[in-house]
């Protein structure tokens, strides 16, 4: 096979520089926002023992598993999220920590599963997880956290919803329809796919229960309001301002089916109520995984769909590119006049590096205005002549288009004074 015949696996991505600075700017955003919450990073490990999914989803998850037998025997799989891996963690290092732990990671997932818009076999999840904390102002604090997250990325009240429900709701609705309780999980299934499949089929499911989808409807649209729990968190939020993002839907309980209480997910309203976050409360996760009881909450967010709503949205877009624009500039760019004066030339690169500014330079011998040229080419804010005259260099604001000689000596401190001003 020929080396230009190879290419990257399917669902696998390349980031380029264009497309590493988007992934990079959601980074950024993620970052602040979790610290502004108080959250701290932590990282687990990209390969578990493939034990560790099955434990908490079952033995159906291999099938989404990248998996092998390693070197040493084990059986292992590249995590396809990492809320089990932070089970375990947090259940071992609990001990001696101040609760709650409010835990952040970013951090790339593997899912073996059909590619299609959003989605691919690896991706890259914020996630952010509340330990130790088992009342409503955890999953108050964790909602308002990703509302946050969604306005420091430049979206607005009408771009995106919050919608909110609690898992507890539905055995209530169980038990009045006479449907056995054992019957719960495979329930839950059906009203999580029940906007995405077609209703004949949601239909049909329902009504080998014992139940209809008249009933459930008619439950979502009267309980919803009056479940207390919902209740306190929806005061929680109005409280803070945020209630114009959120809304009561009893119809979210998340697939997945360790989640024992309040549950929600983040639409993007003006693309068909596509999801591009979600979470809810996990009490028992760290007891399956790790032997101790640790109430918890916690919400993901992947980059692939919030890529494309961002870019689908002229607002959050805007703001992109807007940090975009100086995104990679560099602060100074040392024009060589003199070509026997390059050791000094590198010399200047070097202090004007040390100094904390970011500095380039023509590696080869070029005409000044090429030089000038290319400083522009890459953005730089000021220009450093090294010519015949040196230890005097003449320093040139790009912008303003004004310069002055200084010595050699005092270069860092008047290059950060004007880029200051610029």
């Amino acid at each position: 096979m020929s080396a230009s015949s190879i290419q990257s696996l399917p669902g696998f991505r390349e980031f380029l520089p264009e497309t590493c600075a988007l992934r990079n700017y959601l980074f950024e955003t993620w970052r602040a926002a979790a610290r502004r919450y108080a959250f701290v990073e932590y990282e687990g490990p990209v390969l578990e023992p493939t034990e560790l999914y099955r434990r908490k989803s079952g033995d159906e998850i291999v099938k989404q598993l990248f998996h092998f037998t390693d070197a040493g025997g084990r059986e292992v799989a590249m995590r396809p999220e990492t809320t089990p891996s932070l089970a375990r963690m947090a259940a071992a290092a609990h001990k001696g920590r101040r609760k709650p732990m409010k835990w952040f990671q970013i951090g790339p997932c593997f899912r073996y599963e059909r590619q299609q818009k959003g989605r691919g076999r690896e991706f890259y999840q914020f996630n952010c997880d509340i330990l130790g904390e088992p009342s409503v102002a955890a999953d108050a604090d964790l909602i308002a956290l990703s509302i946050d997250v969604m306005r420091g990325l430049g979206f607005r009240e009408g771009d995106f919803l919050v919608r909110l429900s609690d898992r507890n709701v539905w055995p209530d609705f169980l038990a009045k329809a006479g449907v056995a309780a054992e019957n719960l999980p495979a329930f839950l299934q059906i009203i999580d796919k029940m906007e995405r499949e077609k209703p004949a089929l949601t239909a049909e499911r329902l009504e080998a229960l014992g139940t209809n989808r008249e009933a459930v409807d008619a439950f979502i649209g009267e309980q919803g309001a009056d479940w207390p729990p919902l209740q306190a968190l929806l005061a929680d939020l109005t409280a803070r301002g945020l209630s114009g993002f959120v809304s009561v839907d009893l119809g979210i309980v998340r697939g997945l089916a360790y989640y024992t209480g309040a549950v929600f997910e983040i639409f993007d309203i003006r693309k068909g109520m596509r999801a591009v976050a979600g979470g809810g409360r996990y009490d028992n996760l760290c007891q399956l995984i790790g032997g101790n009881d640790l109430p918890a909450c916690g919400f993901a967010m992947g980059d692939m769909v919030i890529g494309d709503f961002l870019n689908e949205t002229p607002h959050a877009k805007a703001r992109y590119e807007t940090w975009l624009a100086g995104y990679n500039k560099i602060g100074a760019f040392v024009v060589i006049a003199d070509e026997t004066r390059r050791p000094d030339a590198l010399a200047t690169v070097q202090a004007l590096r040390s100094a904390g500014i970011a500095t380039d330079y023509n590696y080869l011998p070029a005409k000044v205005d090429k030089q000038f040229q290319t400083a522009e080419a890459l953005g730089a804010k000021i220009a450093v002549i090294i010519g015949a005259e040196f230890p005097e260099v003449r320093l040139k604001d790009l912008a303003r288009r004004t310069e002055q000689a200084i010595p050699f000596t005092g270069l860092s401190e008047a290059a950060a004074a004007v880029l200051a001003q610029v």
